[in-house]
């Protein structure tokens, strides 16, 4: 593996951990405005528990999802600097593999909490 490939995968893994941080981020602010209003006293547009519920549940999975991502990004950094140990080289893999389970299980989370919640909002 080289390092031109080493940097062009650290480059995507970034880009796409950025866009699933900026969604967070926007859900996140979308609740402070909603729970600024709230406090205020004023009208929240019909916003309903089940929609916070949702929106607190979706924020708590993008975290959780960036953090495996970025785990998956360590496990391979150890991978790539074992340099043939044997041990290390399987505590990477490990890694990466707990990683991959970790994402996956964030994805299923966030949808089954969306589709709960869809159908309890109807």
């Amino acid at each position: 593996m080289s390092i031109k490939t080493i940097k062009k995968s650290i480059s995507a893994a970034a880009f796409g951990s950025t866009m699933f941080a900026t969604k967070v981020f926007a859900q996140t602010s979308q609740l402070e405005n909603s729970v600024n209003s709230v406090q205020k006293g004023a009208n929240v547009g019909g916003t309903t528990l089940t929609e916070y519920i949702s929106l607190i549940i979706n924020i708590l999975l993008g975290i959780i999802g960036v953090v495996a991502v970025i785990m998956l990004i360590i496990g391979g950094f150890r991978y790539v600097l074992s340099a043939g140990n044997e041990k290390a080289t399987s505590g990477a893999k490990d890694t990466i593999l707990f990683a991959i389970i970790g994402i996956v299980v964030a994805v299923l989370a966030f949808a089954i909490v969306n589709f709960v919640i869809g159908g309890l909002g109807q």
